[in-house]
């Protein structure tokens, strides 16, 4: 019987490089993969930060996922695999689509994004999925905080700072300059303290003072 998974993890864990590997596998097997993403870095692909790279279809808030993967199932080159990547951005009622779509369609969908929002809160998409997945898998690949320690939570900075309040979905990437992303252990996230303001002693000094 096909299943629903969900594999998560914070950023930098290697899930969208996980996602282009059971792709490969998948194809080398003979199996046809229909590809999703939504705000990747690229526009039309599920991208790694190792360089890796396919093209995908665009997932947008009013996509019916179910009759997307019904069109590809029953037509004459049907699909076997669906791989979504930055599900954590799909919104709850995709996710019961694609539940869906395992159900009736009895086709496999590999599921594949973040947990929290940079204010540590479950994303609706990550949250309906760990409601309603057959299996549920973080990732073993462990990303680290600047301090060496295990990285859990992602955090949002402008200009090194850690932001505490904004829009839920505001894209970047962890190296993009005017809004950025990184990975913090729960202690350094809870004080504000980013590599950049690591780099800053009197900074930190005045933070905790």
């Amino acid at each position: 019987m096909a299943e629903l998974t969900f594999f998560y993890g914070t950023m930098n864990c290697g899930k969208s490089t996980l996602a282009l590997q059971i792709h490969h596998n998948a194809v080398s097997a003979g199996k046809r993969c229909l590809l999703l993403t939504k705000h990747d870095r690229q526009a039309g692909a599920i991208s790694s930060r190792i360089g890796l790279a396919q093209p995908a279809e665009v997932v947008t808030d009013d996509l019916d996922l179910g009759r997307l993967v019904r069109e590809r199932v029953t037509a004459t080159d049907p699909i076997d695999v669906v791989i979504c990547d930055e599900v954590q951005f799909y919104t709850p009622a995709q996710i019961e689509q694609l539940a869906a779509a395992v159900d009736e369609l009895d086709v496999e969908v590999q599921a594949f994004g973040l947990l929290t929002d940079f204010t540590t809160t479950l994303f609706p998409g990550s949250q309906r999925l760990l409601e309603l997945a057959d299996r549920r898998q973080e990732l073993q690949v462990e990303a680290r905080c600047w301090c060496g320690e295990r990285g859990n939570l992602n955090a949002r900075t402008v200009d090194g700072r850690i932001q505490r309040e904004g829009e839920q979905v505001v894209v970047g990437d962890v190296d993009t300059a005017e809004v950025a992303y990184e990975v913090l252990c729960r202690a350094h996230h809870r004080a504000g303290i980013t590599r950049t303001m690591a780099e800053r002693p009197a900074e930190v000094i005045h933070l905790g003072a």
